[in-house]
This record gives C-alpha cells, sequence and structure tokens, in this order.
C-alpha cells in the first residue's frame, strides 16, 4: 500500500493546528479494539453495527456471519465506512476509514488473518482457517473481508488542537 497524501482540512480545523501524521492514524488503526462498521441495505437504509477488526497490509479487516444483515448488505453493495476512536471531547483520535469491503478466501490468507485476531486479543478471539473464511469452534462460519481505503479521515481534539486531516489514497 502507498503512502496516502496528506491534507489538513483548515475550515473544520482550529487556529494553528496541523495535520494529523499517517503514521499517527494508521497506529489508531491497529490499536482500535472497536469499530462501527456502516453499511446500506438493499432498500437503501442504513445499517450501523460494532465489531472487531484487525488492522493488517492496510487494510481493516472484520468477519461477519452468512446471514447477518452486514453479510446481507454487502451482498448488494461493497460501500463501507468503518470509525473508531473515542468518546471524549477533549482528547483523543477519531478516524473513519471509507472503502470497499472485498471478501477474504483461500486458506494461506485466511489463516494469516486468524493468527492476526489471536494475536491482538491474548488468544481470546481464535478461529480456524479455511478457504472459505473462519470457523467457530462450534463449527459456525464467519466470513472475512478486508477495506483498503480509499478515504481516511482523522479528528483530532483539544489536546492536539482540533484537525480534521484527510488521507487520500490513489489506485
Amino acid at each position: 500500500m502507498d503512502e496516502p497524501t496528506t491534507e489538513l482540512d483548515e475550515r473544520y480545523s482550529g487556529p494553528g493546528s496541523r495535520p494529523t501524521s499517517w503514521e499517527r492514524t494508521r497506529e489508531t488503526l491497529e490499536a482500535a479494539q472497536l469499530f462501527w462498521i456502516s453499511t446500506v441495505r438493499a432498500d437503501g437504509k442504513p445499517h450501523v453495527t460494532p465489531l472487531v477488526a484487525v488492522w493488517l497490509d492496510g487494510a481493516v479487516n472484520f468477519t461477519t456471519g452468512p446471514g447477518e444483515q452486514k453479510a446481507l448488505n454487502l451482498s448488494t453493495n461493497q460501500h463501507v465506512v468503518l470509525t473508531t476512536g473515542c468518546d471524549r471531547w477533549q482528547d483523543g483520535l477519531d478516524v473513519m476509514v471509507e472503502g470497499e469491503a472485498q471478501r477474504v478466501t483461500g486458506r494461506t490468507e485466511v489463516a494469516r488473518l486468524a493468527a492476526a485476531w489471536t494475536t491482538k486479543w491474548d488468544g481470546n478471539w481464535q478461529f480456524e482457517a479455511s478457504d472459505d473464511g473462519f470457523h467457530h469452534a462450534d463449527g459456525g462460519l464467519a466470513l472475512v473481508y478486508a477495506v483498503q481505503p480509499v478515504k481516511v479521515l482523522a479528528f483530532g481534539k483539544a489536546d492536539t488542537g482540533f484537525s480534521h486531516t484527510r488521507h487520500l489514497f490513489q489506485d
């Protein structure tokens, strides 16, 4: 993944603010324990739900059961927004990732992601890898998706000077 073009949007930033670096933004994505995913239902209505995810190889990776609403939504519209951050006004960094969710298949790639889940959560999330996704201990299937960012917004808080940074990725 290439480095993005980074720019501060001064319209929504405080005086003297500086753009949030891609490095800090990426570190926030790597460390995040919870994301909120926004998808669109077939009838055009939005759907938002929390999920755990892993940043690996320049993408936010997440799972869903084949019958869950987000999987149904992704079958007709792969455009998603994932958000993470904190719920505090004065400090922290909120991040929004925009892109298309693509299925991850193939035992080798799925196994790499299963290992990343296990590592990130100290063994609390363990999956068996197969060609079609993760399998839970009870045998249930979890589809695996990767979102390569097209646009990432980082919203700095009062502790660093309110800022609105845009990171744009080229194809």
